[in-house]
């Protein structure tokens, strides 16, 4: 178990924005961060964030993907524009390799799936390099995963615009908006 040394006041304690739009993740998460010596701030959307990223300056944050409004993908950019020594983990319900590719352009150090735990997120903080030992699996991707991460990265090149991706992927956008609430297997 990894543990940061707890401290008597929160000025010394490393300070840990963490941004998701599920308030019980948030609470859960936050609990879990404290007990290992984190100095906790929580938002559910990237204008709180922003506004708590100015007045805290975290030296730490998990940002969801998903959030209302704008992308975490933007919080990122905002962040490390900040503070470009601000170690970020984006998490997601809805990975896929487009954007796990710009979450880490963007300045993100680490990208993990959801369900993750307090310790995954530790070990995603303290990574500073990649791992050449990483298995590289013998399965290719699904047609339906293969679809979902065009579409991906079709969205992400038109900034998050549903309309506009429907136009150039020559679907409705009702379909597009139900495709992208699919869990793509």
């Amino acid at each position: 178990m990894t543990t940061l040394p707890m401290t008597e006041t929160d000025d010394d304690r490393p300070s840990l924005l963490i941004v998701d739009d599920d308030v019980t993740f948030c609470e859960v998460l936050a609990k879990a961060m404290t007990k290992r010596g984190f100095d906790v701030h929580c938002a559910h959307t990237v204008e709180q964030a922003l506004a708590l990223a100015e007045t805290c300056m975290p030296e730490y944050a998990t940002i969801d993907l998903r959030l209302p409004g704008a992308s975490g993908l933007v919080l990122v950019e905002k962040l490390k524009a900040l503070d470009s020594g601000t170690r970020i983990v984006m998490l997601t319900g809805y990975a896929s390799i487009t954007t796990a590719v710009e979450a880490i352009k963007l300045g993100a150090t680490h990208y993990l799936a959801k369900p993750v735990d307090a310790e995954e997120i530790m070990a995603a903080f303290e990574r500073t390099v990649g791992d050449a030992e990483v298995p590289i699996s013998t399965h290719p991707l699904s047609v339906g995963r293969l679809e979902w991460e065009y579409i991906q990265r079709v969205l992400n090149e038109n900034k998050g615009n549903i309309s506009v991706t429907a136009r150039i992927l020559n679907m409705h956008r009702r379909t597009l908006q139900r495709k992208l609430t699919k869990n793509p297997r």
